[in-house]
């Protein structure tokens, strides 16, 4: 695991060096340099694969090409067999990242096909005079890139790109204004003007100072009805159990996180068997009694005693989250305020190992959160209210889901960019609201509901839960999920690896009807029934908590000094984007009573903490 970047142009160590410093939690072990007077890249490697020998940029045999990467390619050592009895030498011992190169020599650019892996790569073609940036199928490694005056920089995180002087700082209030209703700056853009994500499977070709980008990988959701449930099952744990087994390999040692659900739990399961020596597992508690939370702990514990595993646990406070917002700003560059319990926990794994695997896109793939639970009786709400009746009585679902229903209906008619954009933070009115005529003369003509209209065009799937679930996998998995995985552990110099982001079962699950996926209320309904003989039917069917922090709680309590002060009217007019007024309003209902801004306060607060460090 590595990070990196590199800009176009003539040679400039100084500001090479620099880029290339600020990733350095990225990669502690070494660093690697390349220039030429055309192209220029630098890494800060992570060493895990042929730690003597597998040292960054590397090299084809006449030294024409040359690669950089941030990844891992899980299938590299069969590649690598197949590639040399093609007549390709290889310098390294095993490295996983020089099989880049020759299998761009063996096959193009359709060389990303044959690999399974997470990866951000850079590649520079010394003879085509052609830089290649190419991100992995799923959009489990990040890259951002900017061109100024013909020149493209690049990094993995958006702070390398910060770090060249050619970018000169501004605010991107467009990318900023859908952050408020999503909780993330939505992918291409970012929150810095002109910076931009490569999205995933995508590929960008930088030649002749022209750039052009195409998408090499996209995910198909097409159901295939015929689908019975054994031979679903048959099929999660085949790929499943062959995903972790692949993930295992590492020449550091491995661990796992653990938060005793089925997802993670599943993982373990599957980790022991392959493991002789028992593994490492890590859990995430707090010391405060949140009677909510006290429950990942005990079930956590429960799952290493029955694997036998090497376990710890990391006990956090409210004191901590106040203490560590500042590094989980600077840990993703721009503002969010989606789930961060992974920054916390990797404090306790790196004192341990250099690689976990998660859990991470189980419930992407196999569906539980309250969008996937709404989907398909929105459906039958808006074909036949006495069908939703039957099929969806206050016995057989949740009594909150059904009142959320039908008022979702009533005011989206059962559109589903509608009701899905009703899901978000701040709606588009609301923010017109409480946002300063400054800031919308800076944003004029944005709505965030138009991205919820294009993101639900051109969908493959017709299976209305599916159709969610491809929605977002083209949008929050990677934008917000695959992010706090990555830049959260990352901060801590930790790779995360999760089997269910290989893009094999990504492609399996993605064909199975939505009928498997929730059954008679019951989420992730076909990956339960798939794992039930690894693990106690209370854990399996345990009810989902999810791997969040419990900020809501200490917000309605310890938190009220922090927050009134992080929102105070002397710090918000620094920038001047919002109607303090409102903002206070926001606040005293919350603590009056109204615990549904609980969110909006802490979207709020993490702007605010994001512009004071990058903008004040």
């Amino acid at each position: 695991m590595c990070g990196i970047c590199g800009f176009t142009g003539d040679k400039n160590q100084a500001v090479l060096k620099r880029m290339t410093d600020v990733l350095y939690h990225r990669g502690p072990d070494e660093e690697g340099f390349f220039s030429d007077g055309f192209m220029n890249l630098g890494v800060r490697r992570l060493s895990i694969i042929d730690l003597d020998r597998g040292h960054q940029p590397i090299y084809d045999e006449n030294k024409n090409i040359c690669v950089v990467c941030n990844g891992e390619i899980y299938n590299s050592q069969v590649l690598r067999k197949e590639l040399e009895k093609k007549g390709h030498i290889f310098s390294t011992d095993h490295s996983d990242i020089e099989t880049i190169v020759h299998l761009y020599q063996e096959h193009g650019l359709n060389f990303m096909h044959k690999m399974n892996g997470m990866f951000a790569i850079a590649l520079w073609d010394m003879d085509k005079k052609s830089l290649f940036l190419i991100r992995d199928r799923i959009g489990v490694k990040p890259l951002f890139y900017t061109v100024i005056n013909g020149i493209l920089i690049f990094g993995s995180e958006i702070k390398a790109i910060l770090a060249n002087p050619l970018y000169s700082k501004e605010m991107n209030y467009e990318a900023v204004y859908h952050y408020f209703t999503l909780k993330n700056i939505p992918s291409p853009l970012t929150a810095f003007k002109d910076i931009y994500e490569l999205k995933p499977g995508e590929m960008l070709k930088f030649s002749e100072k022209r750039v052009s980008k195409n998408r090499w990988w996209r995910l198909n959701f097409s159901e295939n009805p015929d689908y019975e449930e054994g031979f679903i099952k048959e099929n999660i744990i085949r790929l499943l159990e062959d995903a972790t087994r692949l993930r295992m390999v590492s020449d550091v040692p491995i661990g796992a996180y653990l938060s005793g659900g089925v997802d993670s739990s599943s993982v373990v399961a599957f980790m022991s068997g392959f493991s002789a020596k028992p593994v490492k597992t890590f859990s995430l508690g707090y010391a405060d009694e949140l009677k909510n939370k006290e429950a990942d702990l005990y079930y956590a514990r429960k799952v290493s005693k029955i694997f036998k595993t090497e376990h710890y646990e990391y006990i956090m406070s409210s004191r901590e989250l106040v203490d560590g917002a500042e590094g989980v700003i600077e840990a993703f560059d721009q503002p969010f305020s989606g789930t961060i319990s992974t920054y916390f926990l990797t404090k306790l794994i790196k004192e341990h190992v250099k690689v976990a695997l998660t859990g991470d896109a189980s419930d992407e793939l196999f569906a539980s959160y309250l969008s996937h639970r709404l989907a398909q009786p929105m459906h039958d709400f808006a074909e036949s209210r006495n069908k939703f009746e039957t099929y969806y009585s206050l016995q057989s679902g949740k009594s909150s889901d059904i009142k959320l229903i039908k008022e979702l209906f009533d005011k989206t008619k059962g559109s589903e960019p509608k009701w899905r954009y009703r899901l978000g933070l701040f709606l588009d009115d609301e923010k017109d609201s409480f946002l300063t005529e400054k800031f919308k003369a800076e944003s004029s003509g944005v709505s965030t509901f138009k991205i919820f209209e294009k993101q639900f065009q051109d969908l493959t799937a017709t299976d209305p839960l599916n159709r969610v679930l491809e929605m977002e996998w083209n949008s929050q998995l990677p934008d917000q999920v695959l992010a706090f995985a990555d830049f959260l552990s990352m901060a801590h110099s930790v790779e995360i690896r999760s089997p269910f982001l290989d893009y094999r079962l990504a492609e399996f699950a993605a064909t199975i009807p939505g009928r498997f996926k929730i059954n008679n209320g019951s989420v992730k309904d076909i990956l339960k029934k798939s794992v039930e003989h690894l693990l106690p039917n209370d854990i399996v069917y345990r009810p989902k908590e999810g791997f969040v922090l419990p900020v809501f709680a200490w917000i309605e309590d310890q938190l009220e000094p922090y927050c009134r002060d992080v929102l105070s009217k002397n710090r918000l007019e620094r920038h001047n984007f919002f109607k303090t007024e409102k903002i206070a309003s926001i606040l005293n209902d919350y603590y009056a009573g109204n615990k549904n801004n609980a969110g909006k306060i802490w979207n709020l607060m993490m702007f605010q903490l994001w512009w004071e460090k990058y903008f004040n």
